[in-house]
């Protein structure tokens, strides 16, 4: 099987006709769209040439974006006015594939998606060679740029939809991503200086013992920090502090695969997919092409017979007892999941772009 020409299917056949990507098609809390895993579900189509999937997604986000620059403006009212807030007043981390707010207790505050968007749709009109931004973007790129700055120095949700009550390192990466991603489309020089500002806090606040941290007051890293370094730009991949960073993923939460955060124990804490081909890419990225290859192959070892990747691989977990309470909560393991298809896809890309493969 070809798991690249397959990871493309995938993807494409779990595209809503409206655009949205389906996290997960076989695991029903996943049934969702999220900006986050839609962006580099699209990034990765984009590095593979399917344009028009990816346009898709960018103008279903761009509508999105449009109908809630009401309840934005709504929140600058109250956070001025010093009102008390709910989860209710942010924007929703996920939504229904027809574009709906869904009506639930998922952890609703959670700002690195349309940090990620603003990044992407930037990528995309790069790798599409556009040569200006189509002006019905520019409005939803302002509405969140002012979201983000709104919001971006309040605790919330992380990419994995804990810790409420931090300010976590990689949120703000994907934000100074994005806005300084924003402020290359729009000409806007006050957003490159909030996105100097972000930079300062984490420089600042989420550095410790020479390498970043997963939140302000941890000691410990997540994999997610990757994203400092690709594809957000926030340190180049030879800083020290960045170097530091991957050392102490790779002596912490690297197995043959890599887990997303030491006392993780979402079904046991396994090894995830999508997070270790990102360690890939970062090995492809500063020229270590046989760990990079070495893991790309490990991820494309963990498709089963139809060519589904999952979320996480369970054989080396963290905590085995917490297995079998999540087994029992919400079922198997997530598969396949977009995003580790979409993470495979760019590792190869990277590999093979730059001839690696050999």
């Amino acid at each position: 099987m070809n798991l690249k020409e397959r990871s493309i299917q995938i993807i494409k056949e779990n595209q809503h006709p409206g655009g949205a990507f389906i996290a997960s098609p076989n695991f029903p809390n996943y049934r969702f769209c999220w900006l986050r895993d839609g962006t580099f579900i699209a990034y990765a189509l984009d590095l593979n040439g399917e344009h028009e999937a990816a346009r898709k997604f960018y103008t279903w986000v761009n509508t999105r974006l449009q109908e809630q620059t009401g309840k934005i403006d709504l929140l600058g009212d109250k956070i001025r006015a010093r009102e008390e807030l709910s989860s209710r007043d942010f924007l929703p981390t996920r939504y229904t594939l027809e574009g709906a707010e869904h009506e639930d207790d998922w952890p609703n505050f959670q700002l690195d998606g349309y940090g990620a968007w603003l990044w992407g749709l930037a990528e995309h009109l790069r790798l599409t060679g556009a040569q200006r931004l189509p002006e019905e973007f520019a409005p939803s790129i302002r509405a969140t740029v002012k979201y983000l700055a709104l919001c971006w120095q309040f605790p919330n949700y992380d990419c994995w939809e804990e810790y409420p009550d931090k300010i976590h390192t990689s949120t703000l990466i994907c934000l100074y991503g994005g806005i300084l991603a924003a402020a290359g489309l729009l000409a806007r020089e006050d957003w490159v200086d909030l996105a100097g500002e972000i930079k300062g806090f984490i420089v600042k606040n989420q550095i410790n013992n020479g390498h970043l941290v997963k939140y302000v007051g941890s000691e410990e890293v997540d994999a997610s920090l990757l994203w400092a370094a690709l594809p957000f730009n926030l340190l180049a991949p030879d800083d020290p502090v960045m170097q530091k960073t991957v050392q102490k993923v790779e002596a912490d939460l690297l197995h043959q695969g890599v887990h997303r955060y030491a006392a993780d124990t979402y079904y046991g804490g396994g090894e995830w997919v999508h997070l270790t081909a990102w360690l890939g890419w970062y090995y492809a990225r500063t020229g270590r092409k046989g760990e990079a290859r070495q893991l790309l192959s490990w991820v494309g070892a963990q498709a089963d017979a139809d060519g589904s990747l999952p979320e996480q691989v369970c054989a080396h977990l963290n905590d085995p007892a917490f297995y079998p309470i999540w087994i029992e909560r919400w079922g198997p393991v997530a598969k396949p999941l977009l995003w580790a298809h979409a993470m495979y896809l760019v590792l190869l890309h990277e590999l093979e772009a730059n001839g690696q493969l050999k």
